[in-house]
């Protein structure tokens, strides 16, 4: 067990300051875009259609949909959601249905029906020769429109990562086809995305894709509607737009990097490996940067449901966190995609002092003045930071990085616990209500 003498780093406030496009009226967007596309070329008036949803944590997704739902209904269709997220929500029709409802989709709140049902129809064979699943749901309807934010992947590198391609060929394949698509591993998901997204592009009633590409901030940037017969040429080229926008860690080297929150909400793996640099799945290299030597998250968000999906990209954790695993959601989700590791539960200690002090001793240097410690309270939300001396030189010769405050001990209370509502008023901690309280987000 740790010395509890250790002395911690002080911190320092750090701001990142961006320069990216955001939209005013996202949802307005996403109106404008289905208004103005191909799509009544392409379904009948009347004709059912199904509009995709998943369980990713998009901004504003319920307004997004809403908004959707609304613009394809005045063209004089009958839209419904159709929850497109693969294995999540334990693989089952009703816990997949509850991720949307805490996402804000609900009929009452999208003025339209959601199907969740996990039934599939096989459409044919890969080049595998693994069965092609798609939700009977999408496939029985007239039209589909996938709407999806495309960024970068978690786990690999391609032309096609995460967006309107994965999917239709993950997101619609529900838990059967999610399974097959991620069976051979790294390599096949590179190969199957786009040869079994074209096919479906063939065989399904695709109709419209809506991309959405997020900034740093956490705001909508761009909304651009995608018709099919374009997808997989249009698809690359926001993907490129994507990677520039997204958060990043503005440092190369970090000696413990602190991670108040792990969640599905924030990043499919729990914490985004482009943010960290640790990728942790088998026979893959982890990314060239950041470095760093000990990495320690907190606390599972409320959010993900008991899903600790990414807990192995950590060194260390708290008993807390641990306490909150429900292993069901992570074993299906971690079966399903073969990537393992990634669900393996670090060494874990009583309190966050703890957890952080054990951190600097074993962060390979000296003493704790020398140790390079940045605090986050999640990879999404990284505007503000916290870091400690040593660090100073290159917050002063960064052009986007500032300091915000002094440098001060963290603030952890008598029973070992860090206040992370108080280093991160704004962030998705900070504005959870507290028990008790009837706080609007």
């Amino acid at each position: 067990m740790m010395p509890r003498a250790i002395d911690l780093p002080t911190v320092a406030r750090v701001r990142q300051r961006t320069a990216f496009p955001a939209l005013d009226d996202a949802p307005g967007a996403v109106a404008e875009a289905i208004r103005t596309s191909h799509i009544t070329a392409r379904i009948p008036k009347g004709g059912r259609v199904a509009l995709t949803v998943g369980s990713r944590g998009i901004v504003g997704i319920d307004r997004i949909t809403r908004a959707a739902v609304a613009a394809l209904k005045g063209l004089g269709f009958a839209p419904f959601v159709v929850a497109a997220m693969g294995s999540h929500g334990k693989g089952t029709a009703e816990g997949q249905r509850a991720l949307l409802a805490e996402l804000g989709v609900t009929e009452e709140a999208i003025g339209c029906p959601i199907r969740s049902e996990m039934e599939t129809v096989v459409l044919g064979t890969n080049a595998f020769g693994l069965p092609i699943h798609f939700d009977r749901n999408a496939f029985d309807a007239d039209g589909i429109v996938l709407l999806n934010r495309i960024k970068p992947h978690t786990s690999f590198t391609g032309r096609y990562e995460s967006g309107l391609l994965k999917m239709l060929t993950i997101g619609l394949g529900k838990q059967e086809g999610a399974a097959q698509v991620h069976k051979l591993g790294l390599p096949g998901l590179r190969a199957l995305l786009p040869e079994v997204g074209a096919f479906l592009l063939r065989k399904t009633p695709v109709a419209l894709g809506i991309a959405l590409l997020e900034n740093a901030e956490e705001r909508t940037a761009k909304v651009e509607a995608v018709e099919p017969e374009e997808l997989l040429e249009v698809e690359p080229r926001l993907l490129d737009e994507a990677r520039q926008m997204m958060g990043r860690l503005p440092f190369d080297q970090i000696d413990v990097l602190i991670v108040g929150e792990l969640g599905k909400n924030y990043s499919g793996t729990g914490m985004d490996p482009n943010v960290i640099g640790r990728q942790r799945v088998e026979t893959m290299p982890d990314l060239p940067r950041p470095v760093i030597t000990r990495l320690a998250v907190l606390d599972l968000s409320p959010e993900t449901r008991g899903n600790a999906t990414g807990i192995g990209l950590a060194d260390l954790t708290t008993d807390r966190l641990v306490r909150h695993i429900d292993p069901e959601p992570m074993r299906v989700n971690c079966f399903t995609s073969n990537f393992l590791t990634r669900a393996r539960v670090p060494l874990a200690l009583p309190t966050d002092r703890e957890v952080i002090g054990m951190c600097v001793q074993t962060c390979w240097r000296l003493e704790p003045s020398q140790v390079r410690m940045v605090v986050i309270p999640n990879t999404l939300e990284l505007e503000t930071m916290y870091v400690s001396r040593p660090l100073a030189d290159e917050v002063d010769a960064g052009e986007t990085l500032s300091l915000a405050s002094d440098f001060a001990p963290l603030p952890i209370g008598p029973d070992g616990t860090l206040d992370q509502r108080a280093l991160f008023p704004g962030s998705v901690q900070g504005r959870r209500p507290l028990p008790g309280e009837n706080r609007r987000s």
